[in-house]
Parts: structure tokens; C-alpha cells; sequence
């Protein structure tokens, strides 16, 4: 599903990823864990483009891309496999929660605007805000626009989605529904990457952890291992610190 080959990118001198490469399978949760700084969100940003890397090779799906040979007409067609879920959300102020998903819908994926509403409301049933449809987010919660988010990330069908700390911004009430509901996408065998520090929720809901220190993957294995016997003693010394 998702293949990463030597991966890089570099602010001014700064390398924010470095020679990365990866492999994960279709319907496989992978949480990636690590301190400040280290290049996770870089890393996410990275495989829908939002970052343009420096180097490397990045396939998701069918479809793949050379950072060397990057052609701007590749962009769009590379940006369709993935969903991204942010950590301020991101969403149209001047926009309804239904219109924060319906706009991908028509804009992007060219459906008639009926078809378009009755998804919508369908995702907005999903997460729990159907009665939230013609709110604007200024008047929803923290949670709330986290919800629409997710929504409007499924309303495409991604290849995978991308969850960018999707609760650092929640007070630890609306945190647990957010996680709760990402674990119940988990469920339905799709692809995702989530970037985190809710370690108890990596454990629960992944099937492997990467951790990333100073733009590498030190370390990956499964949730058990990583968390509770991991072999390098950077991510020891993290985890205990984290703890």
C-alpha cells in the first residue's frame, strides 16, 4: 500500500528527514511516536505532498512519485490517495460542517451537488454531528470540528489516511472521543498513519509503531515490543521521560 524509498528533506540546513524508508500494508495502522522536532509531521506531510521532499520515492497505491523528477501535473493525482486529518482541523470558517465536506466532493470528485449533500450527511452521521450540518465551526467544539475533519478525509475514499496529532489541540474529554472514534476506524481495515503521543492509544489501535528521532526511524516494531521491551536506547530513554 504505501512504499517509501530514501526519503529527504531538508529546511535550509536543517534535515528534517533523512533517508527514510518504510513499507505498510494495506488496512495496517501504523502510529508514529517520537519528541518534538524529530520529523514526524514532516514525514506525513511529506506523502501527500504538502511538503515537496528533496529526494526519494513514494508509491501509495498505484500510483508513485520521484521527488527527483516531480512534475507539478503529478501533484493532484498523487495528493487523491490520501486523506490528511490535521491538528487545528483546518476547515473552511465560511463554510457549514456539511459544506466542509461536500466542497471536496464537487470541486474535486465532480459529483452532482445532491449526491454530494446526501454523503455528506451520511459521514456527518457517522461521526455523530448530523444535527451540527448547517453549523458554522466557530460554533462548534474543538471536538466537534475534529469530527467534521475525519468526515470530510473518509468523504473521498482515500488510500490511507493521515492523522497529524489529532488531539494535541482537545482537552482531555473531547481527546478520548476523538480517539475513540479514530479506534472505530481502525476497525474498518483501513489504511492509516497517526502521528501521536497518546501512547496508551498507539498500543491499542496499532499494528506497528515507528519511532522517529532526528528525521529517522530509529526504531519500528509492534506496539508490544516498541512500548514495553524496545531494543534501542534512544526510544527507552524517550519513553521514560514520556512516562
Amino acid at each position: 500500500m504505501i512504499n517509501v524509498s530514501g526519503l529527504n528533506k531538508s529546511f535550509h540546513q536543517f534535515a528534517a528527514l533523512s533517508d527514510v524508508n518504510f513499507t505498510i500494508k494495506r488496512s495496517e495502522v501504523v502510529s508514529v511516536i517520537g519528541p518534538s522536532g524529530s520529523g514526524k509531521s514532516t514525514l506525513l506531510r511529506s506523502l501527500n505532498l504538502l511538503v515537496k521532499p528533496d529526494s526519494g520515492i513514494i508509491q501509495i497505491g498505484g500510483q508513485q512519485i520521484n521527488a527527483d523528477a516531480l512534475h507539478h501535473r503529478q501533484i493532484a493525482d498523487f495528493r487523491r490517495q490520501t486523506s490528511m486529518v490535521f491538528q487545528h482541523y483546518n476547515l473552511f470558517k465560511n463554510k457549514t460542517a456539511l459544506e466542509n465536506i461536500t466542497e471536496v466532493l464537487i470541486c474535486t470528485q465532480r459529483l452532482p451537488k445532491s449526491q454530494a449533500r446526501e454523503r455528506g450527511m451520511a459521514l456527518l452521521s457517522q461521526v455523530g454531528l448530523a444535527h451540527k450540518a448547517d453549523a458554522y465551526p466557530s460554533t462548534l467544539s474543538g471536538g466537534q470540528q475534529q469530527r467534521v475533519g475525519i468526515a470530510r478525509a473518509l468523504s473521498v475514499n482515500p488510500q490511507v489516511i493521515l492523522f497529524d496529532e489529532p488531539t494535541s489541540s482537545l482537552d482531555p474529554e473531547m481527546r478520548r472521543e476523538i480517539l475513540n472514534l479514530i479506534a472505530g476506524l481502525a476497525d474498518k481495515n483501513l489504511t492509516m498513519m497517526i502521528v501521536t503521543h497518546e501512547m496508551s492509544f498507539a498500543r491499542d489501535v496499532s499494528d506497528r509503531i515507528f519511532f522517529m528521532e532526528q528525521g529517522k526511524i530509529i526504531e519500528q516494531g509492534k506496539p508490544s515490543q516498541i512500548l514495553s521491551a524496545p531494543l534501542e536506547n534512544r526510544t527507552r530513554t524517550f519513553l521514560h521521560d514520556f512516562a
